[in-house]
């Protein structure tokens, strides 16, 4: 009996059906890009870091990076130490040559405008008995005034405080001088109005004009100080970056001789050479030249400065002493004594006490700033002169007082022990303090200016000279590699 053959296939016309495979579909529909669009493309800082990741995974890629750092570390350091070494040369110069000598020169300003005042009330005193002398001083006073102020528009900014104070004395000026004629006219004629001309030409100067000149003088005096605040603070920012380029250096050669036991590469120990030279330099230089400036200012500007306010204290207190007997007690002020007590005193000899006063405690001042023998010595001299300036000046008061008034006026304006030969002392005792004091500022100031000579460049090139080291050392190495 024949048995039909078995299979495990499904025999033809079973009713499983056999289903197609079909790849798996996404949940949502595709976008495709349009047909030519270009990649998205990526920033040129995203490419430089990957660059500069990819070069950081070989030595040569490590030490072409380094090179740079140490390269830009060096020229950093003598770019902002040529740059802060400038600045503080620009005004060391400044204070040497422009704004101490323009603050001196305020000064002078001041002293002529207050000596022509003073020379008019002595004049005015004589009557037609003034001397050639007292009119020519008169003229000088008037004259060295009018150039200082030419000195101080020509080197003050158009639009600065000391400008607009310029052109107010420069106006005011030919006013004064006119007041003081016509007072010199009607005195001359004999007619009293000619005493209330020459009150009036006193305050125009001592109210509108010596304010106006005291203004200048601190301005310029102002400006002698910012210029010090410029020339002398540290440039930390150049230190810090000499640093951080010599211990960049010292880094790169310790690991040069970690990766190949060499002790020197001649490229980096010559960068680090100049870097050391310019740092040093830096310091050094800046050290000294601060040192000069600080001792300019100590034992130059301040004492100047003390000489000049006695100065003018004491021109103040000749002028109030001369006005004593103008006016001839016409202007009165009323104050209150230690008592308590209200007293009326003669309103320009009180102001004469108050301004010798000012001139004591200026003349006790200069003699403590006085540092030799030669500065103290004058102002010593003008301490005794103002004593016994004082004692002549009780005297003529007490003659004046009493009535005697020609004997008052000999001893104020006559030409044997008169208070006007202590003024003169006092004065020329005071100008040769001044210029003694000045010629120490120089020489300081000068000292400071000349430390900082050629630093600027010098750091530029030692800068520029670094960086090739550095680059040159580094390529050395790069060398070994091809």
């Amino acid at each position: 009996m024949t048995q039909p053959t078995k299979s495990s296939a499904a025999p033809p016309g079973s009713g499983v059906p056999t289903m197609p495979v079909v790849p798996p579909q996404a949940s949502g529909p595709v976008s495709d890009p349009p047909p030519g669009a270009a990649p998205a493309r990526r920033t040129a800082f995203a490419e430089g870091v990957d660059q500069v990741r990819a070069a950081a995974t070989t030595e040569p890629g490590r030490l072409r990076i380094i090179g740079a750092l140490l390269a830009l570390l060096v020229v950093a350091f003598g770019a902002v130490t040529a740059w802060q070494m400038t600045d503080r040369a620009a005004a060391a110069d400044d204070v040497l040559n422009k704004s101490q000598p323009l603050s001196s020169a305020a000064a002078d300003i001041y002293r002529s405008l207050a000596d022509a005042n003073t020379a008019a009330s002595s004049g005015f005193l004589a009557g037609g008995q003034e001397t050639a002398a007292s009119r020519e001083r008169y003229e000088q006073d008037i004259d060295n005034a009018a150039a200082g102020l030419v000195q101080a528009a020509a080197n003050s900014d158009p639009d600065s405080a000391a400008a607009k104070t310029v052109t107010k004395l420069n106006r005011m000026l030919p006013e004064y001088k006119g007041l003081v004629e016509r007072a010199r006219t009607y005195n001359r004629q004999g007619f009293p109005v000619g005493g209330a001309y020459l009150r009036y030409a006193n305050e125009k100067m001592q109210e509108d004009m010596l304010p106006e000149a005291e203004n200048l003088y601190k301005s310029e005096n102002q400006r002698l100080r910012a210029d010090y605040a410029d020339a002398t603070p540290y440039p930390w920012a150049a230190i810090a970056l000499g640093v951080l380029a010599l211990a960049g250096l010292a880094w790169a050669q310790h690991r040069n001789y970690q990766r190949t036991n060499r002790v020197l590469n001649h490229g980096l120990v010559a960068a680090t050479a100049t870097a050391t030279v310019v740092l040093l330099w830096l310091v050094v230089g800046h050290s000294v030249a601060r040192a000069g400036l600080n001792e300019s200012y100590n034992h130059g500007v301040r004492s100047l400065n003390v000489l000049h306010d006695a100065r003018i204290a004491s021109l103040k207190a000749r002028g109030n002493e001369n006005l004593t007997l103008v006016a001839r007690g016409a202007e009165t002020v009323t104050e209150k004594n230690a008592k308590g007590e209200e007293v009326t005193y003669d309103a320009y000899d009180f102001d004469f006490q108050k301004d010798m006063d000012t001139l004591g405690k200026g003349l006790a001042e200069a003699e403590k700033l006085a540092d030799d023998s030669t500065g103290e010595k004058p102002v010593t001299a003008a301490v005794g002169n103002m004593k016994v300036w004082k004692e002549r000046h009780a005297a003529a008061r007490n003659d004046d007082e009493n009535g005697n008034y020609e004997a008052a006026l000999q001893r104020v304006i006559g030409s044997k022990d008169a208070t006007g030969e202590c003024f003169d002392s006092v004065d020329k005792n005071l100008d040769n303090a001044l210029k003694h004091e000045k010629i120490e500022f120089e020489q300081a100031a000068g000292d400071g200016l000349d430390a900082l000579t050629g630093l600027s460049v010098g750091a530029a090139l030692f800068a520029v000279l670094g960086a090739a080291g550095a680059v040159l050392g580094i390529g050395r190495r790069l060398s070994e590699y091809r």
